[in-house]
């Protein structure tokens, strides 16, 4: 059975009442991949915005395996010292990966965030020698539309990921970048600036399928 991870920030938890981008890559890949599949992680709630806190398990379509490890207001800075033991505990084969907004924002400049995703896919390899992983670059959102220095990180940022998906790629553990979402709008595909709305989950879980795809033949591409 393939044992995915989904690893993120509030983009992947998502908050009660949603369906988030994991069930619509679920969704997908039970209509598309030929084999047994499942997702797992240590967490599986989504974010009650109300509460303030991730105790909610309200989700629009309950009905799938809601194994994660994402968390509101969290990055790579925070998931990197947790990934190994995750990794070990539920056996993941693939990492599903959307991080770096919260860690450019307000903990960690470019350099310094691609210094904890090194050390995020260390971790995860010590756990799991071939584990392979999937890496989403940062969705610009909206502060990236008003705050230039803030746009600039992100775009350093992406180019700098897209440089250690390449040097940190190997055959036995392969890395995999996914491109940015097509046709990402703001205005559209969220419902604040920055959070998914049905739109957005469904080109968040487009861009990882069509990877998996397109590299690896895993699923089809991608349909709503």
């Amino acid at each position: 059975m393939l044992r995915f991870m989904p690893v993120g920030d509030s983009m992947t938890i998502g908050s009660a009442g949603e369906h988030t981008w994991r069930y619509r890559l679920w969704r997908h890949l039970c209509e598309t991949y030929g084999g047994p599949f499942t997702f797992v992680g240590p967490r599986e709630t989504l974010y009650d915005q109300q509460a303030g806190a991730p105790t909610s398990l309200a989700y629009a379509e309950p009905g799938f395996p809601r194994g994660h490890l994402a968390g509101w207001g969290e990055g790579w800075l925070h998931m990197t010292p947790l990934i190994g033991e995750a990794v070990r505990a539920h056996r993941a084969d693939v990492l599903l990966v959307s991080l770096g907004l919260i860690d450019l924002g307000f903990y960690t400049n470019a350099e310094q965030t691609t210094e904890n995703v090194r050390a995020f896919v260390a971790a995860a390899r010590e756990a799991r020698p071939r584990i392979r992983m999937v890496l989403l670059p940062v969705i610009p959102n909206v502060r990236a539309a008003s705050d230039a220095p803030f746009a600039e990180q992100v775009e350093r940022f992406n180019d700098l990921i897209a440089k250690t998906v390449a040097d940190l790629d190997e055959a036995r553990s392969p890395l995999l970048l996914t491109s940015v979402p097509e046709h990402w709008d703001i205005h559209t595909d969220t419902y604040d600036g920055t959070h998914p709305n049905a739109s957005g989950e469904h080109r968040i879980a487009g861009a990882f399928a069509e990877a998996m795809w397109e590299a690896w033949g895993v699923g089809q591409p991608y349909g709503d």
